[in-house]
């Protein structure tokens, strides 16, 4: 009887792991940059390549940077929640078009709509690897310090939005 209780207790543990495993949402991945200034960069802009964009530029200000690309099948789907939260003004969106042929993403822009303040140009992806970007569409909220405080993973939901993204830049802004 007793040579059971060992393999018994390896399995309730194994059980327990795959428990909690399950309740875990994969969309919330911990993130290193999470408190910690957002990285530098200085790119020229989508629209104008003769004028750059940094997020020094944001100094003072809560926003949104959001990582697109015209090939990626989940920005379609969170676009119309970007324009919806650009319609409201409540937070500047500023885009990264992430590894994408200049001209496809300005045409993507144009069909669909351009919920960003303005959009910068990441050919290279050296952007995206300095914020530890898994894969588009990826939105980080970054305070008036220019400190990250929210990284979503995947396509921005409504849900999302009105219960993560707008209650965290309204704390932020002091509201």
């Amino acid at each position: 009887m007793r040579r059971f209780l060992l393999p018994l207790g390896i399995f309730i543990v194994l059980v327990g792991f795959l428990a909690v495993g399950l309740r875990l949402n994969p969309r919330e991945v911990p993130s290193p940059f999470i408190g910690k200034p957002a990285p530098a960069f200085s790119v020229p802009q989508l629209h104008a390549a003769e004028h750059s964009i940094a997020p020094a530029d944001m100094l003072g200000k809560v926003w949104l940077l959001n990582v697109w690309a015209s090939w990626c099948v989940s920005c379609r789907q969170e676009h119309p929640v970007l324009m919806d939260l650009a319609a409201r003004k409540l937070v500047p969106i500023v885009g990264l078009d992430y590894k994408d042929e200049r001209a496809a993403g300005i045409a993507w822009l144009r069909e669909h709509g351009d919920p960003y303040l303005l959009s910068a140009y990441d050919r290279d992806g050296r952007i995206g690897i300095d914020y530890g970007v898994y894969g588009v569409p990826e939105t980080f909220v970054v305070d008036k310090a220019g400190v990250i405080r929210y990284k979503h993973i995947g396509p921005l939901t409504q849900k999302a939005v009105d219960e993560k993204i707008v209650p965290l830049v309204k704390e932020l802004n002091g509201a």
